[in-house]
């Protein structure tokens, strides 16, 4: 069984940073591209930031410049380091995992930015 645990989520200023976690129990996680999503309530989910296995990353307009994604394999993580934080941040984030026909989700954290 394949897990995604996310974790880092919680309630922060406008302007400030969260750093977002996601562990992996994928048996050989460094062949999976890995991704970060959120859904605003009343939404769809919508792609954050993804990184391949060959960490090519990918970002959304509306972050670029303020989070940054990341993977450290030996841990089976996946890391979005998001700056500058703005109120339209604010959503459900998600971990994604996907190889060939293969794709998973995490549970999902909860990020609020509010003053």
């Amino acid at each position: 069984q394949v897990l995604l645990v996310e974790s880092g989520g919680g309630l922060v200023q406008p302007g400030g940073s969260l750093r977002l976690s996601c562990a992996a129990s994928l048996s050989i996680f460094s062949i999976y591209g890995m991704g970060w999503y959120r859904q605003a309530p009343g939404k769809q989910r919508d792609m954050v930031a993804t990184i391949t296995s060959g960490h090519r990353t990918n970002y959304a307009d509306s972050v670029k410049g303020r989070f940054t994604i990341s993977r450290d394999n030996r841990k089976k993580t996946l890391y979005l380091q998001m700056n500058s934080l703005k109120p339209e941040d604010t959503a459900v984030y998600y971990c994604n995992a996907y190889y060939s026909d293969q794709g998973y989700w995490g549970q999902g954290t909860q990020v609020t930015v509010a003053s």
